[in-house]
């Protein structure tokens, strides 16, 4: 990936899309908020984290498609900026729930690389002994409840635990991760309501890349976005430019700081695209190969970052630089962990089928 910045096409990074007509609600980005509390070392945080899930999936791709990886895969190249943005707020003790496109939630919220590669490979040193694989990633001690390979699936276990943290007096909050095909399920429009009945500390967090496995999100939805929807549950309802980390950073922490002072749920919309299929092996036939769709897919997270921490004065070029090459080191230790771990043994099987 080429280090040069990238600046977003004048007609996506302000307010619409035009391969869909959109209504004129506000898309954030960095330059229309003030960004607080983003320091050299953040940025520097922020970054690194981008790059480890973008060398994390790419090496995810590398080794499926050489017959390494069992099942499926779903990557989140492209839209880093989302997981990396929200989860920046977070600690340990604060909870998300994942979706079948987990890597990059589990990455940013602190999963550890090695226990990540490993599972993905079916390995029994994996966070799940090799037994979950790419959908099913999940790491307690870290608050992550859990990659779910159900559309919607997230949405219970996460109000769930919001309602747990309230019940307790906590200020730990939930971030529930959805894509756009998941807000057409019943159970969005029921834990919402749920949520901002009780003002329960939880944020929802949509991925919009625009397809629903291959459906268009305008095809397959009455309303024109996602975030109006929040009007209907009394609570803010935002549109961020999910390829702009520090817009993406601003707007959740916002939301993370309402739902930790009891005000209730927040729902934000992430405009973003996926770099690559639904699924390893997907022809995407139906995207675009020019026109304005093509440039917004063609915009990289990773690059628009780098343009910004440098011009604000957050990090050198050759910081990050430097923080490129750390990420590729470590993720490649993880692969070569992965290679090297052993495969379950076969009473494996009978263990942890309730609890261990």
């Amino acid at each position: 990936m080429s280090g040069k910045a990238q600046r977003m096409p004048e007609s996506v990074s302000k307010v619409e899309t035009s391969f869909k007509e959109l209504v004129d609600l506000e898309v954030r980005t960095a330059t229309d908020t003030a960004v607080k509390n983003l320091t050299s070392d953040k940025a520097k945080d922020m970054y690194k984290n981008m790059e480890d899930i973008r060398n994390f999936e790419e090496n995810a791709k590398r080794y499926f498609a050489a017959g390494e990886i069992p099942g499926f895969v779903h990557l989140y190249a492209g839209e880093e900026a989302i997981a990396t943005g929200v989860c920046a707020h977070l600690t340990d003790e604060d909870y998300i729930t994942s979706t079948h496109r987990g890597h990059g939630h589990c990455v940013a919220k602190g999963g550890d690389l090695k226990g990540m590669m490993a599972e993905i490979f079916g390995k029994a040193t994996g966070l799940g002994k090799g037994k979950g694989g790419s959908m099913h990633i999940a790491d307690i001690d870290k608050g992550i409840l859990g990659a779910n390979g159900m559309v919607g699936g997230g949405f219970g276990i996460a109000t769930g635990a919001a309602i747990r943290n309230k019940y307790k007096k906590s200020d730990r909050v939930v971030v529930c991760f959805f894509g756009d095909g998941a807000a057409n399920e019943g159970v969005f429009h029921e834990c919402l309501n749920m949520a901002s009945i009780w003002k329960l500390p939880i944020v929802f967090v949509n991925e919009n890349n625009f397809f629903a496995e291959a459906t268009p999100q305008w095809y397959s939805s009455a309303s024109n976005t996602i975030a109006e929807r929040a009007v209907a549950y009394n609570m803010p309802g935002v549109r961020v430019n999910g390829k702009d980390v520090a817009g993406v950073y601003e707007t959740a922490g916002e939301a993370i700081e309402r739902a930790r002072k009891g005000e209730g749920p927040t729902l934000i919309e992430c405009v973003t695209y996926r770099n690559h299929g639904h699924f390893e092996g997907d022809e995407q036939t139906y995207k675009a190969d020019f026109g304005e769709e093509k440039e917004w897919a063609d915009v990289d997270p990773l690059n628009v970052f780098r343009e910004y921490a440098i011009e604000n004065g957050l990090v050198t070029e050759e910081e990050l630089d430097k923080l490129r090459e750390e990420s590729i080191k470590d993720v490649e230790e993880a692969v070569k962990f992965a290679q090297e771990s052993p495969e379950p043994e076969p009473e494996a099987l009978y263990e942890d089928v309730f609890a261990d």
